[in-house]
């Protein structure tokens, strides 16, 4: 069987056109794919920005959210209703809205407020710079250094602004472990200067952080929580319904599996064809394989063998040149959200064996149905 693989490798590489021609066509398909399916990846990840850098286990809301950044605010007794469930070890306001600035050299600019619980500041992002005592402080916010950052003017400590005509100063810098979605720079503060500073309506709460005794806990803290009338969730389940509500109900998911449905489409076109088109023109040789006592099993591998080993070259041709290019991106587009994850790689891996398969199929039709004869005479 080694020698048969190495007559079908040979056959393969010696025709170097078709060779280069199936190489671009399973790796413009798989750079499609991956390219494609990382950006949805990116964008939900940012989508979740929120959750992900506060780092709660459990998320108290109104049971309408259907994403982090549309907030329902929560009447004040619910928090004291919350703290007195067994099971939950405490329990914390988190304030989340949006705001217009003034920056010091008088342009305007749309910032994400966060107000953190003035007692324990559960949520609070890494300092970079500054003292996290400092958001005591009259007037205080903490920026965030993340890629909307320069859109608040590269601020340093001390740095002031204006917010509804209050004044604000800059005493901190930090980061969070991911960006926003919508290309808004994120300022925290406390939770009662964020009250003060932004109108609001008559209930202020946007969420509670709630930490259970123990993960035992959690099933019985949503009952009671249900009971109430609100959701509760795990960062884990409010991460997937804002996937979810993004995937099914915005036209990004849409999209973005049209997209990926047409680079496969490509994939399998310019392969599919290519392939046949090089089991074509080397019939002759297969017939002459057959004729010396070739069976059919071995043809079937040596076709086997030359797509597979097409498919997994694009494929990983396809993958490197898709991290260049995302790398290159983030080096010189801070927004760029694209991101690889195993998922997008997984998807495109099976993707390719399909292609793969399909190829493979087309080709061992033509070449089993070959006769040694009909070879010969021509």
């Amino acid at each position: 069987m080694g020698g048969i693989l190495r007559v079908a490798y040979k056959l393969l590489i010696n025709d170097r056109a078709k060779y280069a021609a199936l190489l671009i066509g399973i790796t413009f398909a798989v750079f499609l794919m991956i390219e494609m399916t990382s950006l949805f990846a990116g964008i939900l990840s940012r989508s979740s920005a929120t959750v992900i850098n506060i780092g709660a286990s459990v998320w108290v809301m109104d049971p309408a959210i259907q994403t982090v950044a549309n907030t329902i605010p929560l009447p004040d007794y619910v928090l004291d209703e919350v703290r007195s469930i067994p099971g939950v070890k405490y329990a914390v306001p988190l304030y989340s809205g949006s705001a217009l600035l003034k920056l010091h050299n008088g342009t305007y600019q749309a910032a994400n407020v966060i107000g953190l619980d003035d007692t324990s500041l559960f949520g609070r992002p890494q300092l970079l710079g500054g003292n996290i005592a400092d958001i005591y402080g009259e007037n205080a916010f903490i920026a965030i250094n993340d890629s909307e950052f320069y859109k608040l003017g590269n601020p340093t400590i001390g740095t002031e602004f204006e917010l509804n005509d209050h004044r604000g100063v800059i005493v901190g810098t930090a980061k969070v472990a991911s960006s926003g979605l919508f290309g808004v720079p994120t300022l925290y503060t406390t939770y009662n200067r964020a009250l003060q500073y932004i109108p609001n309506t008559r209930f202020t709460i946007s969420y509670l952080l709630v930490e259970p005794k123990s993960a035992s806990d959690v099933a019985a803290i949503k009952q009671q929580v249900a009971k109430a009338g609100y959701l509760a969730l795990t960062k884990d389940e409010f991460i997937a319904k804002i996937s979810r509500f993004y995937m099914f109900q915005t036209g990004i998911g849409t999209n973005m599996m049209l997209m990926t449905i047409i680079s496969f489409i490509i994939g399998l076109s310019i392969s599919g064809q290519t392939f046949y088109t090089f089991v074509i023109e080397n019939l002759d040789k297969f017939g002459a394989l057959k004729a010396i006592g070739a069976k059919g099993r071995e043809l079937i591998s040596m076709i086997l063998f030359q797509a597979s080993f097409v498919a997994l070259t694009g494929y990983g041709i396809g993958v490197g040149l898709c991290a260049l290019i995302i790398w290159l991106a983030r080096l010189n587009i801070p927004d760029y959200a694209a991101i690889i994850t195993f998922p997008n790689l997984g998807l495109a891996f099976v993707m390719v064996v399909i292609i793969a398969a399909i190829s493979s199929y087309v080709g061992v039709r033509k070449v089993l149905k070959i006769e040694p004869f009909d070879i010969f005479r021509g």
